[in-house]
């Protein structure tokens, strides 16, 4: 990618192009790459373009892994990874980092969550809130709810920002 397309999508806002997706993916499992060997951990790494975002997935035997696994630890490694990409192709990302199946296992506590919630809806609340959570996680939320055909939606500021689940 070239400094000119850097620019023009940040000037324009515009969402980017698989190609431009691809790349970011390619220099975070660059980083990821790198802070695998300084941890000595080896790690395989998958890269894949989802709902116009780049996925980098690192999967590996062993309990190496597991401690890199832990949801507030992806969280972490996400940030600085998205961090090293900005700083090298000077586009914001907006890539999502899974260690170890960790994302997929988030998934399906959240499905736990709102199958809590929809038993209280069923219950006759008129609705349930789910506890604070990060806006990766909120969006999971809102899809999991909208497969259910029930509506969802976000309130509060920052760290108490959280999700509204109502019928229709």
């Amino acid at each position: 990618m070239t400094g000119e397309n850097v620019v023009e999508r940040t000037a324009d806002r515009s969402e980017p192009t698989v190609e431009q997706l691809e790349h970011e993916g390619d220099v975070a499992a660059d980083f990821l790459e790198e802070l695998l060997d300084i941890a000595d951990i080896d790690g395989d790494l998958n890269l894949d373009v989802r709902q116009g975002r780049a996925y980098v997935s690192v999967d590996a035997e062993g309990e190496d892994i597991s401690v890199l696994a832990d949801p507030d630890t992806v969280q972490a490694l996400q940030e600085i990874t998205r961090l090293a990409v900005q700083s090298k192709t000077g586009s914001f990302s907006r890539l999502i980092l899974d260690v170890g199946g960790s994302r997929d296992a988030r998934r399906r506590q959240l499905e736990t969550l709102v199958d809590a919630a929809v038993v209280k809806l069923d219950e006759g609340a008129s609705q349930a809130s789910l506890p604070s959570m990060s806006s990766y996680e909120r969006k999971l939320v809102h899809d999991i709810v909208a497969d259910r055909d029930l509506v969802s939606e976000s309130y509060g500021d920052g760290a108490d920002r959280h999700t509204v689940i109502r019928r229709r």
